[in-house]
């Protein structure tokens, strides 16, 4: 296994000059044929998904975990589309991020280069595949995708059509890889070769987060679990606060922007939370409140301490009244994952407040929590949803996969 990740690596890191040094319209030109190639394809892309479905009926999947692995025809079209974005979008290579005078005369720059050979290990959603490939290309990087074991042939069949993209525009195919094993041992020896992989970004559950953050010798970007609250404030419009609460919870309950957990203000709770607890009802949502919400209506089913951490990726949420906006805060500072949460209010200076001092990546005024995403922040695409603090939070789209350098211009200065 050491060989084949060496290997791949090895071809990744001869790659990286080539993909890093070429001119931007070379990038998007293979973008482009990679985009024409999934839609020529989709049958085939379509019908390797078939194979990933029917491989997991015999495995322990939660719902969740089958909608993001299933492909559809639209997905499989929205996957192009995201491509097509991403290359319409602006170089961010090469950028001068600021620059300034020396008195000596020096002139320096700070501008924006590549990460270089990335290794992104992923679970369960084919989908990624297309748009971590997309994002590293276009910004100058080269990746090693190693997906879950649960969408290997619907990954194989997206980096095919990856490597005609690359292979028409004249770049190497190795500045896109996948991994042609399943076997786990290849993250292992994938999180102890520095020497090749300038960093990792995992994205999955916890278990996985955990073992790469334990065994990697590579800095790492973590996508980690998305426990996203909507707190409904005392000013919130009845209409407003059900349409979002419904949408943030019930659009797709599967992925990390999804709310799990809903705060309500005493003061209105009465007034906001029975419209909202019929229509969640109504959508077959498990509700689970503490004792002053389960007074509002009988089937909510009792909260445990246990529930105000949870990332449930079901038809689930927890409810609980607070006594108002700091108390909000503080539970969501407490229990909430640093992703995204909401707050729904008329009142703009409540709203100030609770945007300056939740700590999370992602922090939205009457908005669902859904948008947590990098295409619809206009990135073209995601990675994933850094919760770290460390060089990328939020979405990690093009400019999150890029570093700087100084360029430092003189004529002939000497320091003394």
């Amino acid at each position: 296994m050491r060989k084949l990740i060496k290997t791949l690596g090895q071809k990744a890191r001869n790659a990286f000059y080539v993909v890093s040094t070429s001119d931007c319209s070379l990038r998007n030109e293979a973008l482009k044929y990679a985009a024409e190639e999934i839609r020529s394809q989709k049958d085939r892309i379509i019908d390797a998904n078939n194979k990933d479905m029917a491989a997991s009926t015999g495995k322990i999947l939660t719902d969740a975990l089958r909608d993001r692995l299933l492909l559809t025809s639209e997905r499989v079209q929205g996957m192009a589309q995201s491509i097509d974005e991403i290359a319409e979008l602006p170089d961010p290579i090469g950028n001068t991020i600021s620059k300034w005078s020396r008195p000596n005369g020096l002139f320096i720059q700070r501008v924006r280069v590549p990460l270089g050979v990335i290794g992104i290990i992923y679970e369960a959603r084919p989908n990624v595949t297309s748009d971590a490939g997309a994002l590293c290309l276009k910004s100058g990087n080269v990746a090693i995708l190693r997906g879950g074991s649960e969408s290997f042939y619907s990954s194989s069949t997206i980096i095919e059509c990856l490597h005609q993209g690359l292979i028409k525009a004249g770049l190497p195919e190795a500045a896109i890889q996948g991994l042609p094993t399943t076997d786990r041992a290849a993250v292992g020896e994938m999180l102890v070769m520095p020497e090749l992989f300038d960093i990792i970004i995992p994205r999955g559950g916890k278990s996985l987060i955990k073992r790469i953050q334990e065994e990697s010798r590579v800095p790492i970007i973590s996508h980690l679990d998305g426990n996203c609250h909507i707190y409904l404030h005392e000013d919130a419009s009845i209409d407003i606060a059900t349409s979002i609460t419904v949408n943030a919870k019930m659009r797709r309950v599967g992925i990390c922007g999804a709310t799990e957990s809903l705060l309500v203000d005493q003061k209105a709770a009465a007034k906001l939370l029975p419209p909202v607890l019929s229509k969640l009802l109504e959508m077959g949502c498990e509700i689970r409140g503490d004792s002053q919400t389960q007074k509002l209506n009988p089937q909510v089913i009792p909260a445990t301490e246990s529930d105000w951490g949870q990332e449930y990726l079901a038809a689930t949420i927890s409810v609980k009244q607070v006594s108002g906006l700091q108390q909000a805060i503080n539970h969501i500072n407490k229990f909430g994952s640093q992703h995204t949460d909401s707050i729904v209010t008329q009142n703009n200076e409540a709203a100030e407040i609770f945007l300056r001092h939740v700590d999370s990546a992602i922090v939205l005024h009457n908005a669902s929590t859904q948008f947590a995403d990098g295409g619809e922040f206009g990135m073209g695409a995601e990675i994933g949803i850094s919760t770290g603090r460390l060089h990328a939070r939020g979405p990690v789209g093009l400019e999150q996969l890029t570093t700087f350098k100084y360029v430092v211009r003189g004529n002939g200065q000497v320091r003394p």
